[in-house]
């Protein structure tokens, strides 16, 4: 075992300690370890999929791309998950309809295509892990369709604050009202207006690119 296929299993241990020790050897065995800087594209709309990703350190963002280009999240890749989209096109070697970027300098094990089938059939916690994967996100974006189409944007807002702290850990946002718009598919100027709304009421306090949350929950 050279040492890349040691680091590699000691991140799986690490990060995946559902998979098997067989299981982990084979992964070691065949998989790439890549660093990649905080605004990298790592999926773009279209793209052929030729590897799973397994993410050890931290934050890919997943985006869904309209035809004019404009990007609407949908959630967060954490060390320990996976993403859901690079299964389901590696496994049918079809394009990808998402687009993922790096939220932070992170680290992935990139699996390849090729062992998609073989470790599905062989291997009972690849497998489940698989589908445990699918049924989070499938949870994940029922909760944003939810909160997308029945609800108002002001609501919307407050969802996607509360999942930013939770996913950050954080009650301190560093993030701006632009990038804000971007991801709720509205313009700043609507942002803006809503934020100043919360702030009137004590749920929030702003500053120039950053939001300290006052209310927990939703």
């Amino acid at each position: 075992m050279n040492n890349q296929e040691s680091y590699v299993q000691d991140q799986l241990r690490s990060h995946y300690p559902e998979l098997e020790p067989d299981l982990r050897n084979e992964i070691a065995h065949h998989a790439l370890v890549r660093e990649v800087k905080a605004g990298e594209v790592l999926m773009k709309t279209g793209q052929f999929i030729r590897s799973t990703m397994l993410l050890t350190r931290g934050r890919i963002k997943v985006y869904k791309e309209s035809g004019d280009g404009a990007e609407f999240f949908m959630y967060y890749i954490e060390p320990g998950k996976a993403c859901a989209f690079s299964m389901i096109c590696a496994s049918k070697q079809e394009q990808s309809e998402i687009m993922a970027v790096a939220a932070e300098d992170s680290e992935l094990i990139l699996i390849p295509l090729s062992l998609m089938e073989g470790l599905m059939s062989g291997y009972q916690s690849w497998y489940r892990f698989v589908v445990e994967t699918y049924r989070s996100r499938f949870d994940e974006l029922l909760n944003l369709i939810d909160n997308t189409v029945f609800k108002g944007l002001d609501e919307r807002l407050e969802f996607y604050l509360n999942n930013q702290s939770k996913s950050f850990k954080t009650r301190t946002l560093k993030i701006t009202h632009e990038e804000i718009a971007k991801d709720l598919g509205t313009s700043r100027v609507v942002v803006s207006r809503l934020l100043k709304n919360m702030e009137q009421r004590g749920l929030v306090t702003l500053h120039r690119n950053q939001i300290d949350l006052e209310f927990t929950g939703m």
